[in-house]
């Protein structure tokens, strides 16, 4: 016993720091459990019986059931002797009510300062103690005591190690401990299938499932739950059938839980409709099983349905819980829907998921998002805590916005905090170097600090110094940079090489990169329309009929520019020279009357945004009716005088809109935030945040 005393003493000296404790469940005893222990523990003392051992164990386990830890504590530090069961039943209260640390602090005590030993039941509960706070080396302190106590197997125990091990994220010590047990059972297989499926190890997990079903082993609820886990990461879809299959044949009973995991499977199989058809057969549902269904609408790029969705659940009278704010407020921003954000904001705050980290991480992107670049950094100043995602957000967002020069000071800030930057943090960083052309700094921030932070620069790095440098207008050294790096390119990377060339009017360079892409994807729409662009800017008409009958050829047909603009809770949708809307006789009116209005101060046309070889006078007209025009247009005639006006585009905007955009934000005092396939591009006095450069 003396080499697990060690063990323990080791537990007694650790930092505060590493005593972390998950957050208490706030128990909440009902009145008639207060007054019930209160009456017992009075007659305890009116009798003269506090000294009853068993007594005062049955009141204690009574307090801590009923959530009044304190008043246990009270009893316990009272009591004039103590046996195994004072300890257990203290240790094991802590635990029940969030506060693992200090039941780990008191199992430390007990070795210390008590004769009496721990149980299986003990380590157990301890181990499971060290799970909930992920304290690794705390929970192999623990299992050294186990082995030399001869406790290792007992099932709890054993299973407590696996699940401590897997919640750790230490799945080779988790296996060994599985091993190890000399009689395996069903809680023991769900707990390594799940720790290999959390880690995102599916041939491990599938290699553990097989191994049970190989051995006969019966499954429960969670196994089948578990399985439907595993087959939807793996998106089999014909095993995820067959598993369902086996749960109608034995009449299983779908249970809010299992229905959850068979909904999930379907959606992460991509079967929207069969994950729908069961949600709507369970017979019981709650705040997972409807967080679920949204979550699938989400993944499956159905945001409207998953928006409907949410409404639904309201009606039914179900309480969101912070992972459903999420996933609504995630389908928002894909949505660019300010107002519902906004509406839901409130909303949230009411119900008190203020202060929930995830909810502020998921109201940044929102906003960022939605073009509300402010109102995201007002949610990030107000938040009470931060981690990584939040930095990494803001930051993100600013470069979104083209606002350089904030997010690198916001990445300088987030230096002299506790957060250290990773991965994500330098794309950020490395974006904001490209929108304000620091050259040496983004190579300073790519060849030094991130090597000091032991951070190895990908793709996605690397495709920030090529829109460095193209930006900048050093065309060539992005090429060699990309023809002599060992980065594996992807299409991303030359299409904005690719574009830098258009922008610069580098036809030659632009020829020879879209060969590239086409190589990589020969099916790659934008990559043939932006080829195609250059031709006709070049006034090279034979090369643009070339390239559209290589386009029909391939059956490949061009997206038509689509834009839409929210007024109140309306999403309008406008298509170039768009006539089908109700008010377009006034928007058509009110835009003739603008571009007069621009014309005095210096707009003209841009011919070579008007890709057909037709007369002036009809590239003109085709110019003017574009999508964003005419939804910029409607936001002036509908929304207050002083409110922004957000429009969102599906691709990139010409350079026509875009200068026009400026003149009517500089003659109408308006800003206009429009957010296209590139970038946002804030328009306010004639100047645009993005510098002309996109």
């Amino acid at each position: 016993m003396r080499a697990g005393k060690l063990a323990l003493d080791a537990l007694s000296v650790l930092p505060s720091s590493t005593r972390r404790s998950r957050p208490s469940k706030n128990f909440t005893a009902p009145d008639n459990s207060v007054k019930f222990c209160q009456a017992i523990h009075a007659d305890l003392i009116k009798k003269a019986h506090s000294g009853s051992t068993t007594k005062v164990n049955t009141l204690i386990n009574s307090y801590v059931k009923s959530g009044l830890v304190a008043s246990a504590i009270q009893l316990f530090n009272e009591m004039p002797e103590r046996n195994l069961v004072s300890w257990s039943t203290l240790i094991a209260g802590y635990f029940h009510n969030g506060l693992s640390s200090e039941a780990l602090a008191l199992f430390v005590s007990m070795n210390n300062g008590s004769h009496s030993l721990p149980n299986e039941y003990v380590f157990s509960t301890v181990i499971s103690s060290c799970a909930d706070m992920q304290a690794l080396q705390e929970g192999k302190q623990c299992h050294a005591y186990v082995m030399k106590s001869g406790f290792i197997f007992h099932s709890y125990v054993g299973n407590a190690l696996i699940n401590m091990y897997s919640r750790c994220s230490d799945m080779e010590s988790a296996l060994d401990v599985f091993k190890a047990i000399a009689r395996v059972d069903c809680f023991s297989y769900n707990l390594l299938i799940s720790g290999f499926l959390d880690q995102g190890n599916l041939k491990e997990a599938w290699k553990v499932l097989g191994k049970m079903v190989k051995g006969s082993i019966e499954w429960d609820p969670v196994t089948y739950a578990t399985a439907f886990g595993l087959c939807g990461s793996s998106k089999d879809f014909k095993l995820g059938l067959q598993v369902h299959g086996q749960i109608l044949t034995r009449n299983v009973e779908l249970d809010v839980y299992m229905g959850s995991a068979v909904v999930d499977m379907y959606g992460k199989c991509g079967n929207v409709i069969s994950a729908r058809n069961v949600f709507d057969r369970l017979l019981c549902r709650n705040v997972v099983s409807w967080t679920t269904m949204m979550t699938v609408y989400a993944h499956s790029g159905c945001f409207e349905e998953s928006l409907n969705f949410y409404f639904e659940m309201e009606s039914a009278g179900v309480r969101p819980n912070e992972l459903t704010c999420v996933i609504i407020l995630n389908s928002c921003a894909s949505l660019s829907a300010l107002r519902h954000g906004d509406l839901l904001n409130s909303h949230f705050l009411k119900l008190g998921f203020g202060a929930h980290l995830v909810v502020g991480n998921a109201l940044i992107n929102m906003y960022s998002k939605c073009g509300s670049i402010e109102d995201a950094y007002q949610i990030f100043l107000n938040m009470p805590h931060r981690d990584i995602v939040s930095w990494n957000s803001m930051i993100s967002g600013y470069s979104h916005h083209s606002l350089g020069f904030k997010a690198l000071q916001l990445f300088h800030q987030m230096s002299m905090t506790f957060e250290r930057p990773n991965y994500v943090t330098f794309v950020g960083a490395l974006s904001a170097c490209a929108h304000l052309g620091l050259v040496d700094e983004g190579f300073y921030y790519l060849n030094h600090l991130m090597k000091d932070m032991g951070i190895a620069p990908g793709v996605e790095h690397y495709t920030c110094m090529i829109g460095l440098l193209s930006r900048s207008g050093q065309l060539d050294v992005a090429e060699e940079l990309m023809r002599s790096s060992p980065v594996q390119w992807d299409v991303v990377a030359w299409r904005t090489l690719l574009s830098a060339c258009q922008v610069h009017r580098n036809f030659g360079l632009g020829r020879r990169v879209a060969e590239i892409i086409l190589q990589l994807d020969p099916n790659d729409v934008g990559t043939h329309i932006l080829l195609s662009n250059m031709y006709a800017k070049a006034k090279r008409w034979d090369g643009v009929a070339k390239i559209r009958t290589l386009m029909r050829g391939k059956e490949i047909k061009k997206e038509p520019g689509v834009s839409w603009i929210q007024v109140r809770s309306h999403t309008h949708v406008f298509v170039s020279e768009d006539r089908n809307h109700p008010q377009s006789a006034l928007i058509y009116k009110k835009l003739a009357e603008l571009i007069a209005e621009i014309k005095l101060v210096g707009y003209v046309p841009d011919f070579d945004n008007a890709l057909h070889d037709v007369e002036d006078e009809q590239k003109e007209e085709s110019l003017r009716y574009h999508s964003e025009k005419l939804a910029i247009t409607f936001g002036l005639i509908t929304l207050p005088a002083r409110a922004p006006v957000h429009v969102i585009k599906n691709l990139r905007i010409c350079e026509d809109c875009h200068t026009a955009a400026k003149l009517i934000s500089d003659v109408t005092r308006r800003k206009i935030i429009i957010r296209d396939a590139n970038r946002f591009h804030c328009f306010q006095g004639g100047i645009c945040a993005c510098g002309d450069y996109w």
